[in-house]
């Protein structure tokens, strides 16, 4: 049975559109963690994000490995918040390319779905500059395949109506997802720097690699470390203020019910 709507808390959909738009080179993916109700409406809360083996620009592919993981790290968070969590989906971007799922994408979400038929596809579409007003547009999209009757099989996709529901503030699961993709990133480079590192390299392709790695990195951390950084320290202040404004109000109850 097909799901009805999907509800991703804002949290979880912050930390997918920083994934996207940590790249505009080459596509980036991840898993989607919640819960299914029993109106076949899937809720997502949590996000895994997935470091690529081999970055394409047109392309992302998931390992059984990687799933695997990643059942296992929603069992534990499970667990953790006494909820029934598993993997129920899978998202990435398309840069510079519209939000509608390609045939691969489409025959990729079938395969999953044979899995678990309550498994859907998120596509987020960034880097897209719109003609009109000259701004980059962000575009989102939800979906599921449809089996046609046809021989060799072939899918269709149905577009799963997707609500962005307010969440009280960052949970702790997107809190580290968000902390780990400056990690995931890096991890992605030092691997790509491996592959073209051998002794038989003359000096100057050498040096070139190395500085290519080297740039590659300091990227990183404009982009993604320095503001993540600052919105935590933002994030850190309005809770000291919070905490401040409570136990004013805290004092200010107590005083009162000493007098009455």
């Amino acid at each position: 049975m097909a799901i009805n709507c999907v509800h991703l808390e804002a949290d979880a959909y912050m930390v997918c559109l920083t994934h996207a738009l940590s790249t505009e080179r080459e596509e980036v993916m991840g898993l989607l963690i919640g819960e299914i109700d029993e109106n076949r409406v899937s809720h997502i809360s949590a996000v895994i994000m997935l470091r690529r083996s081999d970055k394409q620009p047109d392309r992302v592919e998931i390992s059984p490995e990687q799933l695997s993981d990643a059942s296992t790290k929603a069992e534990d968070l499970a667990k953790e918040l006494q909820r029934p969590l598993r993997v129920l989906g899978w998202y990435h971007s398309h840069p510079h390319i519209t939000v509608w799922p390609s045939h691969v994408d489409v025959r990729t979400q079938a395969m999953y779905q044979m899995m678990d038929e309550g498994f859907i596809g998120l596509i987020f579409s960034v880097f897209n500059q719109d003609k009109t007003t000259k701004q980059n547009r962000i575009q989102v999209t939800c979906f599921q395949s449809q089996t046609l009757e046809s021989f060799p099989p072939q899918y269709t996709p149905i577009e799963v109506p997707l609500h962005i529901v307010p969440s009280a503030g960052l949970g702790r699961a997107c809190l580290d997802s968000l902390v780990e993709l400056p990690k995931i990133l890096s991890q992605e480079e030092t691997e790509a720097y491996s592959k073209v590192t051998s002794n038989d390299l003359d000096l100057i392709t050498t040096i070139h690699n190395s500085s290519v790695y080297t740039k590659s990195l300091c990227h990183i951390m404009e982009v993604m470390n320095a503001p993540l950084i600052q919105s935590l320290e933002n994030r850190l202040e309005q809770n000291t203020a919070q905490i401040a404004l409570l136990q004013k109000e805290n004092t200010a109850l107590r005083q009162q019910l000493s007098s009455s």
